[in-house]
């Protein structure tokens, strides 16, 4: 397979902070975020398979790269007693589980949004006819949405199979799926009012 010099430095940068984190997990004993490792190993291994066929753009790597990053460092980086998960980037409304607006809940946003523009990529580079259309828009948003509920079902395997995990309850799972839809809308009205212009 052909890998061209730009997909290249995403993948080195990927491998690079991918590697850190899965020796520092190790380190620490930190074995829910090792099966998140295993998962971020497997969405590389998609995106390779398909480089040639998709031929993704590079900012849309570059883009899944950062979310793989924010990710890690979720789980891996300590702020005060929790991880930066658990930090609240701007105290909008809420306490304890119900907090908004937290780290987990931007990269929630942030990477489903960029699921989103995946799936609009994959959609209109294989059926061209269907650019500008409703339909264009309207399953990259509900593709993403669905991915985010397969997210939420893997942190739920991980709550069953490990012992200590920082996944959250129930109101932290219907929050994720909140911002998942959220990051997906917004991708999908930005690529609608940039196809306009």
């Amino acid at each position: 397979m052909r890998i061209e010099r730009r997909e290249w430095a995403v993948f080195w940068f990927t491998a690079a902070y991918v590697a850190g984190f899965a020796v520092w997990f190790i380190a620490r004993g930190n074995l829910e975020f090792i099966w998140y490792v295993l998962t971020m190993l497997a969405v590389i291994g998609l995106v390779a398979r398909g480089l040639r066929k998709a031929e993704f753009p590079a900012p849309l790597l570059w883009a899944l790269s950062l979310w793989g990053l924010a990710h890690m460092a979720g789980g891996g980086v300590t702020v005060g007693q929790g991880v930066l998960y658990s930090w609240v980037v701007w105290p909008l409304m809420g306490s304890g589980e119900l907090t908004i607006l937290k780290y987990d809940q931007v990269v929630h946003a942030y990477g489903f949004g960029v699921t989103a523009w995946l799936l609009w990529h994959l959609l209109t580079r294989h059926f061209p006819d269907a650019r500008g259309s409703w339909t264009a828009l309207t399953y990259p948003a509900l593709g993403a949405m669905g991915l985010g509920a397969v997210n939420e079902i893997i942190e739920f395997i991980a709550v069953l199979g490990l012992p200590d995990t920082n996944v959250g309850g129930y109101y932290n799972t219907g929050l994720d799926l909140i911002f998942n839809a959220t990051g997906a809308m917004i991708a999908v009205t930005i690529i609608a009012l940039s196809r306009r212009n």
